[in-house]
């Protein structure tokens, strides 16, 4: 493990809204009615949603993330700035990752705008996950998924521009035109928070990362593929002269801590299942309506006849990082993935699916304080064995 430095755990939360609608294989996502939704529970689980990630402020978590998505069960933040800022306050010390609004989905003076307002409430605490959004937000959002891409560059130049160049200044581009470009506030930190952009592997998507000098952070596709995706980033950055450190690419884990790897298992297990049995699941073609995906990367879906996750406990402990155990077993497991990835920056899902919120506070508070120091001092043991 030479050359990685120390770890930073980030504690990300979906805020899904566990009360699903039954029988539906099509998944929750896009077409659920939403007379379904109680305001009064979502009251109740936005209190215990924000109250977990406070708690992980205070338990010493580096980061806590957020994200966004639109018309599902699987998020209830349409909005993540608005839980964001709400952190902003509540919060001291930890960092704060929006990932993050797809920034076709708005305008991009307006979220250069009010990230620069989140950067500069949290006194510089921001960090930014840029995705591209997930096939099924460009049902629910009047965007052609045809242009999402080319948006999607253009809409970052512009808030780059919005965010190192003296306003007012101009850009005309092929979707946008900016007579007066004028960010108002500008981010605390200089030149502009640390930036991510966010993928599943799209070869497009990794090369525009590494070309610009962003991070990159891929979620929801296996080990493998990851790690083949991060060796091809560093290439391309390389290749640029784009400097990568192990902070350069983000991994994620699912993980619950228990006293035994039987407890972990009887707590932790159904509520993972729940996730990707229920919330996660969509139909192939509200994850890839038309022009979404690049023709390549179409094709070689469709050749490879695989139209739905594998759901079964097996399939996702071998493909995705999961780790269900005492503290031991589970930082184990850690150190070995950032190993392995190069990374030392980690995502922790500790609420997951349609886990309560006194089992969510258990394992946030498990994890902070067995797992944490441990994985510090595996990691740190390596890194000196590795400079002997």
């Amino acid at each position: 493990m030479a050359g990685l430095g120390a770890p930073q755990f980030y504690l990300m939360h979906f805020m899904p809204y566990p009360d699903v609608v039954p029988n539906r294989p099509q998944g929750q996502w896009v077409d659920i009615p939403n007379t379904h939704f109680d305001p009064k529970v979502g009251y109740k689980l936005y209190k215990e949603y924000i109250d977990e990630l406070v708690l992980g402020d205070k338990l010493g978590f580096d980061g806590l993330v957020v994200n966004e998505h639109h018309a599902t069960f699987y998020s209830l933040m349409p909005s993540c700035q608005l839980i964001a800022s709400a952190l902003a306050v509540l919060t001291e010390r930890a960092k704060i990752c929006v990932m993050g609004t797809p920034i076709g989905l708005t305008y991009p003076h307006r979220l250069a705008e009010e990230y620069a307002m989140l950067d500069v409430m949290s006194g510089g605490r921001l960090e930014c996950a840029f995705p591209l959004g997930t096939g099924m937000e460009y049902w629910v959002n009047p965007l052609s998924p045809a242009t999402a891409r080319e948006r999607f560059r253009e809409g970052m130049d512009i808030l780059m521009q919005a965010w190192t160049k003296p306003g007012p200044s101009r850009y005309d581009g092929d979707f946008y035109q900016y007579k007066y470009l004028n960010c108002f506030p500008l981010p605390y930190q200089k030149p502009h928070p640390k930036i991510y952009v966010v993928g599943s592997g799209t070869e497009d998507t990794v090369n525009y990362a590494a070309e610009r000098g962003y991070g990159y952070s891929q979620v929801f596709t296996p080990i493998p593929a990851q790690l083949k995706s991060f060796e091809n980033y560093r290439a391309v950055a390389a290749k640029h002269n784009q400097p990568t450190d192990s902070e350069s690419i983000i991994i994620s884990a699912m993980v619950f801590v228990a006293e035994s790897e039987e407890k972990a298992i009887e707590e932790g297990r159904d509520h993972i299942l729940f996730y990707f049995k229920n919330l996660l699941k969509t139909d192939s073609h509200l994850n890839s309506p038309p022009g979404y995906l690049p023709v390549e990367r179409l094709r070689k879906r469709l050749e490879s006849g695989v139209s739905e996750l594998d759901v079964t406990w097996e399939g996702l402990t071998t493909v995705y990082r999961t780790a269900l155990g005492t503290p031991d077993h589970v930082a184990e497991r850690i150190a070995f993935w950032c190993e392995q990835a190069q990374s030392t920056k980690i995502i922790l899902h500790l609420h997951v699916g349609d886990m309560p919120h006194w089992k969510a506070v258990k394992n946030i508070t498990l994890f902070a304080e067995e797992v944490i120091p441990r994985v510090r001092k595996l990691m740190s043991s390596s890194v000196q064995v590795a400079a002997e």
